[in-house]
């Protein structure tokens, strides 16, 4: 009697059992598995993403709140399991199945009073197993913290836009523009041409340092705003080597680089680069988003680190006519793909300047643009810190040889050579005061045509036609200490004289002195007057003769020839008197009409 009891309670426990391993026979093969039995069950594949951050915080959309959600945490030996419960229904309803086939797993934390059982052999180590699951999931969740850093900023998660704010060509008023970046916590690029600083309507020295020590970059940009391509291969050195050459030697960091009019070539490229820059802005290369952009097709953005550095792309430069709406569109258009773009002024005035922005809308687009640092991964730097790269030594170019003996300074001295613009090569416009003045070109003496300057509504200044201000390649490189020879035939409805300037050894023009007046000429006559001794510093000259009243002047056939050797003059010829002109202590020549882009 003792054994049947104990015959029919084995039997049962024999039944229990069966129904049990039926009940979770899959399952408990997958389970055992993932709990780091070997031999049981296939090992659970690893997922791609090795590398992919753990989202931490805000519940996921369609969460119920209560849980930041499940997140799969893949351990070496041990696969993977859940940080935390699921949501309620059918995956609730199926943890009862896995509780019944293997005691001790975690789930929820709770325990299911329902089913009770008795310890297998194998439940320690189910139990350690499902321990160490979650020990590893919360070191891989601190890891993960520690590799990556807290929760990023709304605008982290977006590609990274950087913007650098560019002035060109050194202009008094972009000292305010320089505030308003400041003001709001950011910094800029101003490309200076070495040559226009200190004159009239320019940036001093003093102020460019004062700039650089406020945290913002200072650029190249040639000495005297040259147009490269056309520029001589000698004159190219000589404009962007010399002017990168003393604004380092006063002291200034001059990495980047601009060029004027955004003209350049393969040979501007990389003359740039063997100066010691380490980029080359252009202009007109990305979209604006304006009606009528002519580069509608193009990049929204420049890529970093862009594919050539010495050719970086930029969109058009800020006209005066742009909106705030405008320079907001250039930052959002490079925003939805990420890069880099750079936004070009020149003028920053309220009205009345050419190429320009007023401080209003430049005030309203800093403050527009300050807080997206933060909301969309948008910084403002400037084109020396997104290019990079050390500061190179500087290079000094080779200077030109002074006008020799007997030879005729001037190119193009009849104005026959006209440039892809229909003006006289090597010449240029100048002038300045108030009055109206028109100059263009006549029939001229010889040839085919000459110089006209035509002036209305006189008050003062003057206008007049001159060789055009650069290092060597249009205006003719002289010695101090000589006197020079100045000539051209003429012919006006009033008095005229020469006009002087010269160029010192940094390469800057400055207005020297003028003859005495020529009396009005209705025919052909020939002007001839020799300057006094060119005071100390002097290497280059040039000179034209000049309308200061209402009138018409027209010149041709022009030439400068050192005093020492020159040709004898012409019979008949009108030569005034020479008189005593003074030492070269006047500011700086603003250059002559408008710069145009870059």
């Amino acid at each position: 009697m003792g054994r049947e009891p104990r015959v029919r309670r084995a039997q049962a426990r024999t039944a229990r059992a069966g129904r049990a391993r039926h009940a979770g026979r899959g399952r408990r093969r997958r389970l055992v598995a993932h709990a780091g039995q070997p031999g049981r069950g296939p090992r659970p594949r690893r997922r791609r993403h090795r590398h992919r951050r753990p989202r931490l915080g805000a519940p996921r959309a369609g969460h119920d709140g209560r849980h930041p959600g499940h997140r799969l945490v893949r351990t070496a030996g041990v696969g993977h399991g859940h940080a935390g419960p699921g949501p309620p229904g059918r995956r609730a309803a199926r943890s009862r199945h896995r509780q019944a086939a293997q005691p001790g797993q975690v789930g929820d934390g709770r325990v299911n009073a329902t089913h009770r059982h008795r310890q297998s052999a194998h439940e320690p180590s189910r139990r350690f197993a499902a321990v160490l699951v979650a020990v590893l999931a919360a070191v891989a969740v601190v890891v993960a913290v520690l590799a990556w850093g807290a929760p990023s900023a709304p605008g982290a998660t977006r590609p990274l836009t950087v913007v650098s704010l560019t002035f060109d060509d050194g202009n008094a008023d972009q000292a305010q523009a320089a505030q308003i970046l400041q003001d709001h916590g950011m910094r800029g690029t101003f490309y200076v041409p070495s040559g226009f600083l200190g004159a009239q309507g320019y940036l001093t020295l003093a102020q460019v340092k004062g700039l650089e020590a406020a945290g913002h970059e200072i650029g190249g940009h040639t000495i005297n705003h040259p147009d490269l391509v056309s520029a001589s291969p000698a004159e190219k050195i000589r404009q962007v080597c010399g002017d990168r050459t003393w604004l380092m030697e006063q002291g200034l960091t001059v990495r980047s680089f601009a060029y004027p009019f955004a003209s350049l070539d393969a040979a501007s490229k990389q003359v740039v680069a063997d100066c010691g820059y380490n980029s080359g802005r252009g202009l007109g290369d990305l979209r604006t988003g304006r009606a009528g952009d002519e580069c509608a097709g193009c990049p929204r953005a420049e890529t970093m680190p862009p594919p050539d550095a010495f050719e970086t792309r930029a969109p058009a430069q800020v006209e005066t006519d742009w909106t705030l709406a405008d320079l907001k569109r250039i930052v959002t258009n490079a925003e939805q793909t990420g890069g880099w773009t750079q936004l070009t002024f020149h003028h920053v005035c309220a009205s009345g300047c050419e190429i320009s922005v007023s401080p209003a809308v430049l005030t309203q687009f800093a403050a527009w643009l300050q807080p997206r640092a933060a909301t969309r991964n948008t910084v403002v730097r400037t084109v020396g810190d997104v290019v990079g790269g050390a500061v190179k030594p500087a290079v000094p170019p080779t200077a030109e040889p002074p006008l020799a003996p007997g030879v005729n300074g001037v190119v193009n001295p009849g104005l026959e050579q006209l440039d892809a613009n229909g003006d006289p090569v090597c010449w240029m416009r100048g002038g300045y005061g108030t009055n109206t003045a028109t100059l263009d070109t006549s029939a001229g003496r010889t040839g085919t045509r000459g110089a006209r300057v035509t002036v209305s509504g006189y008050a003062d200044g003057d206008a007049k036609w001159l060789p055009r201000f650069d290092l060597g390649d249009c205006s003719p490189t002289v010695a101090a200490g000589h006197a020079y020879s100045l000539r051209s035939w003429y012919r006006s409805s009033g008095v005229t004289q020469f006009a002087v300037y010269l160029r010192d050894a940094g390469g800057t023009w400055h207005y020297w002195t003028s003859s005495p007046w020529f009396a009005a000429a209705p025919d052909w006559t020939h002007a001839a007057w020799t300057t006094p001794e060119l005071p100390a510093g002097s290497t280059g000259l040039s000179f034209g003769l000049n309308v200061f009243a209402n009138g018409t002047l027209e010149t041709d056939d022009v030439a400068v020839y050192d005093a020492e050797g020159a040709p004898a003059a012409t019979a008949g010829e009108s030569v005034p008197t020479p008189q005593e002109a003074p030492s070269l202590t006047g500011a700086p020549e603003p250059p002559p009409g408008d710069l145009g882009a870059g």
